[in-house]
């Protein structure tokens, strides 16, 4: 795993771990009781799912623009080393590309209607 996959991995687990109680308390569910609560409960604010719904789909742009940049710099470089090839490249390489846009599209559609 490189370092980005890596940071982008410990953002995520640190948002469900974090951002789902707040999340569950603004959508009206009721916290699970305990003997002797240690703190005063805090008034989770009705923005907080937005929040996430934002926070989610600014991931998910970061991750697909690193995706397509990475298809694009790799296409460009095969295609110096190869010239002979590069009309199959910038196919692959447009398909490619395609793809990760579907899979981006799907994701943001998730993130606004889960809020």
């Amino acid at each position: 795993m490189n370092r980005l996959s890596k940071i982008a991995a410990l953002v995520v687990v640190l948002f469900l771990t974090l951002g789902a109680p707040a999340l569950a308390l603004a959508a009206g569910e009721k916290p699970a009781e305990t003997a002797a609560p240690a703190v005063a409960p805090v008034a989770v604010q009705p923005y907080a799912i937005l929040s996430g719904a934002a926070f989610g789909a600014g991931l998910v742009i970061v991750g697909a623009s690193y995706g397509i940049a990475r298809i694009g710099s790799c296409a460009v470089e095969s295609m110096a080393r190869q010239p002979e090839v590069a009309g199959n490249i910038q196919t692959a390489m447009i398909i490619t590309a395609a793809m990760l846009e579907g899979v981006t599209l799907f994701a943001l559609i998730v993130c606004i209607v889960k809020q």
